[in-house]
């Protein structure tokens, strides 16, 4: 389920970077090219609503699915302490190496 709304999230939010690039600064939507042969749909008006509209609607959808994966995910780690609690693990350093003493005959 995380997956899926994860992926969901992916193209909502690749869709939301598009719909807010293709508008201008001023508000006026769509900049290319004039308005005289689109009709009254994609005219300057529509497109400018069409986009805003679309920008708040996947805008809407992002934040839901960010709560929604937020929800989700928030039991799903079984450490309930900070990593700064627990002590440094600690190895005990190598014995040095004693090099064995040759067997000395008695005379």
């Amino acid at each position: 389920m995380t997956t899926v709304l994860l992926v969901l999230h992916l193209f909502v939010t690749l869709t939301l970077i598009g719909l807010v690039l293709l508008q201008r600064s001023e508000g006026g939507g769509l900049g290319i090219g004039s308005s005289q042969g689109m009709g009254s749909f994609m005219g300057g008006r529509g497109t400018a609503n069409l986009l805003t509209r679309g920008t708040a609607i996947m805008g809407t959808a992002f934040f839901v699915l960010a709560l929604a994966l937020a929800l989700l995910n928030r039991g799903s780690s079984m450490q309930s302490r900070s990593i700064l609690d627990s002590p440094p693990a600690t190895s005990a350093p190598a014995a040095p190496a004693v090099p064995a003493l040759p067997a000395v005959p008695n005379n």
